[in-house]
């Protein structure tokens, strides 16, 4: 597939070899020549030097025949700007912009592009680690607002419905139960084992009152 990135920083070249390396044809763009270095001896795509918004520039990476789009400069307005063109006036099927500063990700989310901030993304994983929370992140969906995460059952919530563990916990739907290596769809009633993997759709909020209420314990 052709894909363009525009911006060749940390996070651009870093994904220009990922994709890349996953046999992808990929395009470069960025104003500034020198930020090229920055990508590894490994990478066998082009580098277009240019101003992103620019018509010409554009053309010259191959939007028209382009697969996807990432905009993934440290400018949210420029990746807002790049990003919009691209999906609107070359209809490119996908295009992804990066979200730099967490204040105006409302502003890139306003032209219904699909976002990635990696600064909000980043500050809720350590948040995750310092609050020490009994859970692991399977998959994340968008920036981290909502993850499937799995909690293994302890004793004290042996012979008990899910239905108790789940009282009072909100923004956490079960997805799945995991037991002696077979999956279930698992329902209200489905009474819990010792060792049982529990496979919850949840935000961090609902995950961290999901660990309180299992550290409570049954009783409870």
């Amino acid at each position: 597939m052709n894909f363009i990135v525009v911006g060749c920083g940390r996070v651009g070249a870093e994904l220009s070899l990922r994709l890349c390396k996953s046999g992808h044809q990929v395009v470069v763009v960025d104003q500034d020549a020198s930020a090229f270095n920055r990508l590894d001896s490994e990478f066998r795509g082009r580098t277009v030097e240019g101003e992103a918004v620019s018509e010409k520039v554009l053309e010259r990476a191959g939007i028209a025949e382009s697969n996807g789009l990432a905009a993934v400069t440290n400018s949210d307005t420029l990746n807002a700007a790049v990003a919009h063109t691209a999906r609107v006036f070359y209809n490119v099927p996908v295009v992804v912009a990066r979200n730099y500063d967490p204040t105006l990700r409302t502003m890139l989310e306003a032209f219904d592009l699909q976002t990635v901030s990696s600064s909000s993304w980043g500050a809720q994983k350590v948040e995750e680690i310092l609050a020490s929370l009994s859970a692991r992140t399977v998959y994340s969906v968008g920036n981290g607002e909502v993850e499937v995460c799995e909690i293994v059952i302890p004793a004290e919530w042996d012979g008990h419905p899910l239905s108790k563990l789940l009282r009072h916990v909100k923004q956490c739907i079960p997805v799945a139960l995991t037991r002696a290596g077979r999956s279930s769809l698992p329902s209200t009633d489905t009474r819990l084992q010792t060792s049982d993997i529990l496979s919850v759709s949840t935000t961090f909020e609902g995950i961290s009152a999901l660990s309180a209420r299992l550290a409570a314990g049954a009783e409870v």
